[in-house]
């Protein structure tokens, strides 16, 4: 794994949560969809670290213990390949220190984890305006899965589901 000079990855523990809180609202700013996070410090205490963690956490820093970005990311399954995956939810940087190795470090840790534990692929997402992402993913060598469109249930959507009642219908 080759960091940059000075940078570490480790492993967010239970004292960074309120860290992990604050880069996540900052991933949010830079994303426009800073009014869209609900997420409170315990809940992703339980999350992260609760009696079943459904997600983890790899911080970098800088030589003094300065955290310049994270990746949060999870498990899943590919049922054509017949392995578990890693899904990387979110991927930020500091603006102060993009451009230095930090994202490809950070990504490196991940290809390494799922090296490590038998995984078939790493993916994730990226929101289509952002060009500047979508550059470096493709200099890593990602490919865009154009022919997936991503679906998602929230909100009331989710609890009518859930409760097995039809959705509501226009008109």
């Amino acid at each position: 794994m080759s960091e940059a000079p000075g940078l570490s990855i480790r492993g967010a523990t239970e004292a960074d949560v309120a860290l992990v809180a604050a880069l996540i609202r900052e991933l949010a700013e830079y994303e426009r969809l800073l009014h869209e996070v609900t997420m409170t410090e315990d809940g992703l205490r339980t999350a992260l670290f609760g009696s079943r963690p459904c997600a983890e956490v790899a911080i970098a820093e800088g030589g003094d213990g300065e955290p310049l970005g994270f990746a949060l990311f999870f498990h899943n399954f590919s049922t054509f390949l017949g392995l578990p995956g890693i899904y990387l939810e979110d991927l930020f940087v500091r603006p102060a220190h993009r451009s230095r190795g930090v994202g490809r470090a950070l990504l490196e840790h991940l290809a390494g984890l799922a090296r490590e534990r038998g995984c078939g692929r790493l993916e994730w997402s990226v929101l289509d305006w952002n060009q500047p992402a979508i550059g470096f993913y493709r200099r890593l060598g990602a490919v865009p899965q154009d022919e997936w469109t991503t679906y998602r249930l929230t909100g009331p959507a989710l609890e009518r589901l859930a409760d097995g009642t039809e959705p509501q219908r226009e008109g």
